[in-house]
């Protein structure tokens, strides 16, 4: 799979950053985009960003404010007055920390990146099977979205989206990272804090289920760890 060029959206979560250490392997040359969208843990996430671009030996970067999630809200994460659901693994409802349409804009922010550079690929990080349930980190979602970037770009331009970890669960998202050596101890997963992660929001369960299972501590540092 060498020779192409490829946009990997990089948020300084696990996910993405197995992503973008998958993206290097696949292609010649990876351009890492990461986007603020006025989050509650914005800054740690952008530290994150930068902590594994660096690791990765990644010099293409591309960080742009999109503070217009913030300002049309129906998330906890960027509307403060709202309460981040605490964590139920077992519902299969929607939880407050969905973003809506997050994962359109950030494809359609990519693509127009991605057209400019000459880059053939994005990648990006969802997890459709072991996930907060989020519509638009489906593979059915990524296939349509396909569709559109071939109709909406120059007809020279073709774009493939890929979900490298879309079917893993977050143990194998923690196997594989180690054995690719994935720098874990640079990313950040909490929906809540920025300093030391809260063990009890959506995205830190999952994490912390997700070493769980594979007999492993996790590197970064929590208020409480509940076992998940």
């Amino acid at each position: 799979m060498s020779g192409k060029r490829s946009v990997v959206l990089l948020s300084g979560g696990m996910d993405s950053t197995l992503t973008a250490v998958i993206a290097k392997q696949e292609s010649e040359h990876v351009a890492a985009l990461h986007l603020n969208y006025r989050n509650r843990t914005e800054g740690r996430e952008l530290k994150s960003f930068h902590d594994v671009t660096a690791r990765l030996g990644i010099t293409d970067k591309l960080v742009v404010d999109i503070e217009f999630l913030r300002a049309i809200g129906g998330s906890s994460l960027t509307d403060s007055s709202m309460e981040v659901s605490a964590a139920d693994l077992t519902t299969q409802s929607i939880p407050t920390s969905y973003v809506p349409f997050r994962n359109g804009n950030f494809i359609s922010i990519a693509a127009s990146w991605a057209e400019v550079i000459g880059a053939e690929r994005i990648y990006i990080g969802a997890v459709e099977e072991d996930s907060s349930g989020y519509p638009d980190c489906r593979r059915v979602f990524f296939d349509a979205f396909e569709r559109v970037l071939d109709l909406g770009t120059r007809p020279d331009t073709k774009l493939e989206i890929r979900t490298p970890v879309i079917h893993m669960k977050k143990k194998e998202i923690v196997q594989r990272s180690l054995e690719l050596g994935a720098p874990l101890e640079c990313t950040w997963s909490c929906y809540v804090s920025e300093d030391i992660a809260c063990g009890e929001c959506d995205s830190c369960a999952l994490r912390l289920r997700g070493f769980k299972e594979a007999g492993l501590e996790d590197p970064i540092p929590y208020k409480t760890r509940p076992r998940y």
